[in-house]
């Protein structure tokens, strides 16, 4: 044990030598008015925060800038848990490939790469949608040697960094695919950019539970699911608990819209906060496999809106200013991004993708109209119970 600790040590040594840094002890302290826990103390029943928080940009600016003092692997892909010299916590996602480069038309959704940049833009899409239920997530440098291998007390991490022939550092992850060399990551020669996602309370503290989504695709090579083969699968969906109740059906449909707006095929699960019972709202969770292809449109994505035929009418009205040539989404969008230090997150046809894919909502919602009506369609937010395909509607609001 003892020459394996000094194998580290030297190893940590060496390569802060290289980096030129030093190795020193972080102090850690707690502040009751960090703004990680504001954070957490703003989540309500239905968003994870207001819409005018200035705690937010707060939270973004500490998660670029404050000091990493541990280290995680977390999950089966390459993914790291970073804690703050505060006790903040942060999911960081690794840049796997370059903003120009799209996924090739032979990937399945399920093989695809998780890109960091997905992370960033889902969240200012999520919330110039005014859905607020992304995590807010921000673009950071990280010196993998400084900041991840010297933080670090987890073996299995340690053991997988090494050394390029281009003497960069790299590492990879320990799972089941995707995990050996030839899929590292490797700073340049030590500087490495990723996502930083907000943690949200513990689980100890604000239990969550994950549920199948009922418009899961098939993660089989020839599997098919029914709601893709029959057209009516949503009345059956409305007949089952709980979305023949409250919101849950409409905020799967708002789900729907926000994963076919940025081409997300991968959302099996959902997650909700168990203290808000059913009426609470759908946490948007890992959105790196979105804004992979811009040049293809997945209507399959739809599907939940196209054949429930239901919408919210916040929802609705907010798609609707943003089709408008002085709120034009990929505007707005390029803007809320030129705030990310990544920037640009998006390249100019993703951003563009979301104009043309916008137009496809509001027309299919606009067939639905024509065939059942305004009033069997537009829903007002909030409903009480779901009976066939007309919700009753109640007076609670936001």
């Amino acid at each position: 044990m003892i020459s394996v600790l000094s194998r580290q040590q030297k190893f940590y040594s060496v390569a802060a030598a290289v980096a030129n840094i030093s190795v020193h002890e972080q102090r850690v302290t707690f502040d009751p008015g960090a703004s990680w826990f504001k954070f957490h103390l703003g989540i309500n029943r239905y968003a994870l925060y207001a819409r005018n928080d200035p705690n937010i940009a707060q939270l973004i600016k500490d998660m670029q800038n404050t000091p990493v003092i541990m280290v995680k692997p977390s999950g089966h892909h390459l993914k790291l848990a970073l804690k703050f010299q505060d006790f903040g916590k942060a999911m960081f996602k690794p840049m796997r490939q370059e903003r120009n480069q799209e996924t090739p038309e032979d990937f399945f959704y399920f093989v695809d790469f998780q890109r960091h940049n997905a992370e960033i833009a889902a969240f200012h899409l999520d919330r110039v949608l005014d859905f607020r239920r992304v995590p807010p997530v921000v673009g950071r440098f990280v010196n993998v040697t400084g900041e991840i291998l010297q933080a670090t007390r987890n073996d299995d991490l340690r053991s997988v960094f090494f050394t390029s022939p281009a003497n960069n550092t790299c590492f990879f992850a320990k799972c089941l695919y995707v995990c050996k060399t030839e899929y590292a990551v490797c700073g340049q020669p030590d500087l490495l950019e990723g996502s930083m996602s907000a943690y949200l309370p513990g689980l100890s503290i604000s239990p969550r539970i994950s549920i199948p989504n009922p418009w899961t695709r098939s993660y089989t090579f020839t599997g098919r699911q029914e709601w893709e083969v029959n057209p009516s699968y949503c009345d059956t969906v409305k007949k089952m608990y709980p979305y023949n109740l409250g919101n849950r059906l409409l905020n799967i449909i708002d789900m729907a819209i926000f994963d076919f707006l940025m081409g997300n095929m991968d959302r099996h699960h959902y997650e909700i906060f168990t203290k808000f019972g059913d009426a609470g709202f759908l946490l948007h969770f890992d959105n790196a496999r979105g804004f992979g292809r811009h040049s293809h449109d997945e209507m399959s994505i739809l599907a939940p809106l196209t054949q429930c035929c239901m919408i919210k009418q916040s929802t609705l009205l907010r798609l609707r200013l943003l089709a408008r040539p002085q709120y034009r989404l990929s505007d707005v969008m390029r803007e809320s991004l030129t705030l990310d230090p990544l920037w640009p997150v998006l390249t100019e046809p993703h951003l563009l993708a979301l104009d043309r894919r916008l137009g496809r909502v509001l027309r299919a919602v606009q067939r639905c109209v024509k065939r059942l009506g305004e009033q069997g369609v537009v829903v007002m937010d909030f409903v009480e119970t779901l009976r066939g395909a007309t919700p009753r509607q109640t007076k609670e609001s936001r």
